[in-house]
């Protein structure tokens, strides 16, 4: 017989932003270029969408934290991270 849940407490965290950078822009007679860094990307979002044939919360029940990926740091020449 299979073990049956019908309730379980998760904490859900969406992903951290990425990191800026600091990068100069740099060019022969641009003498104070000035910031030339990206900014950080988003973090992931966490969705959650309800499925009918579901019938028990077993899989939920030993894994308490859910948790999208961070987003990548920014690079230079102004890239913003992914």
């Amino acid at each position: 017989m299979a073990a049956f849940v019908d309730q379980v407490e998760i904490e859900v965290k969406a992903g951290d932003g990425g990191d800026g950078i600091v990068a100069f822009r740099r060019e022969k007679y641009v003498p104070a270029g000035g910031p030339w860094g990206g900014n950080g990307g988003r973090g992931g979002s966490v969705i959650f969408v309800a499925d009918a044939g579901l019938q028990t919360l077993l899989d939920f029940q030993f894994q308490h934290v859910i948790k999208s990926d961070p987003g990548r740091k920014g690079g230079p020449n102004n890239s913003t991270g992914a």
